[in-house]
């Protein structure tokens, strides 16, 4: 059995994400859409309460060393900081506890099926086996999806393990005792569909990145400009 490698199991999990998470979105949709508007606006906030106060600190003549201490205690900043927290709280919970609750489901019931595999990993040629290779039941599948808690709180150190490890396992297959194999043999290109699928994450990263940036420039430059009478 080849181990598979990490790009392969990338693209397989992305995949397995969007069916995943298509409909938990269109679920919580009417939960969230109010939280939406309301993270805007409290993020827009929070930034232009902090550009305000840098130029109230420039107009005081304050050093740019202190600015920092004073933001610390700066009671509207820290109303603003709260606001923007139960925002983001009322926004990710009901997704995020369905996504876990659904996901868990999903891969329990494919990683446990006789083609041992979720349609994410099929599509790659991948299989979820135990280290001996047999076929995995619905509670080491179970541990092995909750397993994958301790991968991405380690900073995805738990997911790299897979390009250092000759036996190519996470984190999460290590506590498990499980593997991930491929049907292809080893140094096998990914296909170029799965190429093009990786590639189209990392614009969706890029944009989502220049458009966060600009978001956050422009709320702190109107705070400053009110602070500065501009």
């Amino acid at each position: 059995m080849v181990a598979a490698g990490f790009w392969r199991r990338c693209a397989a999990w992305s995949l397995d994400a969007v069916l995943v998470g298509a409909p938990v979105a269109l679920l919580a949709w009417p939960h969230v859409r109010h939280a939406v508007g309301e993270l805007g606006d409290q993020y827009r906030a929070l930034l232009e309460t902090a550009g305000h106060g840098f130029g109230d600190a420039v107009l005081a003549g304050t050093p740019l060393a202190t600015v920092a201490t004073q933001w610390l205690a700066d009671p509207a900043l820290r109303a603003a900081t709260q606001a923007l927290q139960h925002a983001l709280f009322a926004l990710l919970w009901p997704p995020l506890l369905g996504f876990a609750a659904l996901g868990a489901l999903y891969h329990v019931v494919f990683e446990s099926a006789p083609r041992q595999a979720t349609p994410g990993q099929r599509a790659l040629g991948l299989r979820v086996v135990g280290v001996d290779g047999t076929r995995i039941r619905y509670a080491r599948a179970l541990l092995r999806h909750f397993a994958g808690a301790l991968s991405w709180l380690t900073l995805n150190i738990g997911h790299a393990l897979v390009l250092l490890r000759p036996d190519g396992r996470a984190l999460h297959d290590l506590v498990a005792g499980t593997r991930v194999v491929q049907d292809c043999a080893a140094g096998t290109p990914l296909p170029a569909w799965a190429r093009a699928w990786l590639g189209l994450q990392v614009l969706a990263l890029v944009y989502a990145t220049v458009a966060l940036t600009g978001f956050t420039h422009r709320a702190l430059q109107a705070g400053l400009d009110a602070a500065l009478g501009l």
